[in-house]
């Protein structure tokens, strides 16, 4: 099989388990409604050792363009991949959404909320705050892939490493997913967003792309700057990459935090000149 094709795949059956338990979880009629946060994140871990099992061999299971720039930036995934990967990711992203809206057509319109039918596709921080959310993302993702790189190092009997990364993002999701709905993945959030945008959903909302930048920049940043920690750490290899991420890292952040209080200076004398 493509390795292209299989990046495909693989984020397609990401976003078709892990949205579609979303799904059930949030539609009134779903049968499985308030299924809960347990079950959310174990259907997302499962969802991962699954995809790594069937696709791991191929392309390498990456189904996150944040993997797939950091282990290019590191030096172990070849730059002329990175293009083809990326596209794939997100064509299955929204290929995956495409089925899940499908699964439950009769569905969508049972439910009134918009915000429910939009964090069925795409990510929402629980409290709105760009510094806060993209510090979430950035960090959370860097722990992912430092634990990811981690288990990389360890010798696994025969059919076991999967299910040790599907516990670990079950992990991540039980702790952080309620603070930004955890992207961890820019293709995972992305695709879907653009799916949410492009379906005729009964009585959908905007799909928000004002701040669907952060759970696209957050996790390649924190997912490259973890790569480049780990080799420091573990390979004892310090060199301009890892200067150029962590000074990379402290501009960004200034600049949002910048940004953020010009926003809510103008918002402020917006709200004074109604």
């Amino acid at each position: 099989m493509n390795v292209y094709l299989a990046e495909f795949i693989g984020v397609a059956m990401l976003i078709f388990f892990g949205c579609g338990v979303l799904a059930g979880n949030a539609l009134k009629t779903s049968g499985s409604y308030q299924a809960g946060n347990v079950a959310i994140n174990i259907a997302w871990g499962c969802t991962v050792a699954m995809v790594i099992f069937c696709l791991g061999d191929i392309s390498g299971a990456h189904i996150n363009p944040a993997i797939t720039i950091m282990q290019a930036v590191k030096g172990s995934f070849e730059w002329s991949l990175v293009p083809g990967y990326i596209l794939a990711q997100i064509a299955g992203g929204m290929f995956g959404s495409l089925l899940v809206y499908l699964q439950f057509i009769d569905h969508w319109e049972k439910t009134d909320d918009v915000n429910v039918k939009l964090t069925i596709f795409a990510t929402a921080p629980t409290i709105r705050n760009n510094v806060a959310n993209f510090f979430s993302e950035y960090i959370v993702t860097f722990g992912l892939v430092f634990c990811i790189l981690g288990i990389d190092t360890n010798t696994f009997p025969g059919g076991l490493k999967p299910l040790a990364v599907g516990c670990l993002i079950f992990l991540v999701g039980t702790s952080f997913g309620g603070v930004t709905g955890a992207a961890l993945n820019p293709a995972r959030d992305l695709g879907p967003r653009l799916a949410h945008f492009l379906l005729p959903i009964p009585g959908k909302g905007n799909s928000d792309f004002k701040y669907a930048w952060i759970p696209v920049v957050a996790p390649i940043m924190g997912a490259t700057t973890s790569g480049l920690v780990h080799n420091a750490l573990y390979e004892g290899i310090v060199d301009y990459r890892l200067y150029m991420m962590l000074g990379l890292t402290l501009v960004t952040f200034i600049a949002i935090k910048l940004l953020s209080k010009n926003e809510k200076v103008s918002n402020e004398l917006i709200s004074e000149v109604a």
